[in-house]
Order: C-alpha cells, then structure tokens, then sequence
C-alpha cells in the first residue's frame, strides 16, 4: 500500500458538543483502535480529504502528539448534502494480525473483444480482500487482453498471493458486453470458413 502521513491532537474531551466544537475548528475528531485501547484525537479536515476521496487505498502513520502509529482507515461519517467528513474510525496495523480492507480494482491489456466493437463492463471497482499488512497491494490488476464478447473473469480466477478474496467466488469482476455493430471474431471465422472451402474447391 502506498503510505500518506497524518498530524493530530488528542481530545481530551469526549461527547456530541466537543465534537461540534472540533468541526468549528475545520477539524474532524477521529479514533484509533488497537492494542486494547481507543485513541481519541483530531486532525484537519483539508488534509484527511486528500486521503478519504483518493481513489487510491493508504498506510496511515499518524502523529497525535509525538505518538506514533500505522493504521488504515476502517470507517468514516459524512454528511449525507455536503460530504463533509464527520468521523472517522483508523484501526493500528500490526504485523501479525490480519486486516480487512477494500482494494482498488484495475484493469489492463486490450481485449479482443473491445477490439472487435464490444462494450467492457467493470462491476467491481474495489473487492475486499483479508490479508496481513505486509501483503495488502495497492491494486487488483484484471488482465482482459484474452477476454472475447460474451466472455468475462469471475473473483475465483484472480491470483492474489496470500490474500483471501472476500467476496463471493463466482461473482463477475470484468466482463465483455455486446453492443451494436460488434463482430465476434469466432463467428466471423466460422460463418467464412465454408467460403472458403468452396474458393479452393472451385480452384
């Protein structure tokens, strides 16, 4: 995972009207969980909304106070008109425990059927995966360059090392719609296979 730094404070305060008073300050109050114990603490809003509406997924170290701590983002509050962040909940990574978390779906390769006019169809953007730290990438890359119309790639065919792939096994990630004007390239070959044979014949 890439890895972004984050500075807070601890509250010392807890409850609805301190929280109230920390978003006055352009500030979010945010928790970290781990190790048996809560954190309570706050960082600015402008610098966790670089994090929270970045397509990609991050290793956070925080610094609350000269405390130290690698955590990733395990849920968050926004406002439902604004999307204003209102609270968000870090969970301490630690080496030999396994984590939770949604990683970005990426895809690559040109694929025959898009080449032949058909309509590329990504279902999943992200998939969950349970993994330790250290094996948790940035992206899932999908490789379509084989796939042909009608064709897709199911959860279960993706390699992902030591991750285990949450979702269900036979459910489609990728797949190769047709759309007007498509041509499979199979059914071009066979419909010109008889010609063909006629051709020589004929010579």
């Amino acid at each position: 995972m890439k890895e972004v730094s984050l500075s807070g404070s601890l509250r010392t305060n807890v409850g609805k009207k301190d929280a109230k008073a920390v978003r006055n300050e352009g500030r979010v109050p945010c928790v970290v969980y781990g190790s048996g114990k809560q954190t309570h603490f706050s960082v600015k809003h402008m610098d966790l909304y670089k994090i929270m509406f970045s397509p990609n997924v991050y290793s956070v170290n925080i610094n609350i106070d000269g405390t130290k701590v690698k955590t990733i983002i395990q849920d968050s509050q926004q406002h439902p008109v604004t999307d204003k962040i209102l609270h968000v909940d870090f969970l301490e990574l630690q080496d030999d425990k396994m984590v939770k978390i949604d990683i970005p779906v990426t895809v690559s390769g040109r694929s025959i059927g898009v080449m032949n006019g058909g309509r590329l169809q990504q279902v999943f953007r992200k998939l969950t995966v349970l993994g330790y730290p250290k094996d948790i990438p940035e992206t899932i890359n999908v490789d379509i360059t084989k796939l042909r119309i009608g064709q897709s790639i199911r959860v279960k065919a993706l390699e992902t090392g030591e991750l285990k792939i949450l979702n269900a096994p036979n459910a489609v990630v990728v797949s190769i719609k047709m759309s007007r004007g498509a041509i499979d390239l199979e059914e071009e070959e066979a419909a010109a296979a008889p010609e063909a044979a006629a051709e020589e014949a004929a010579e």
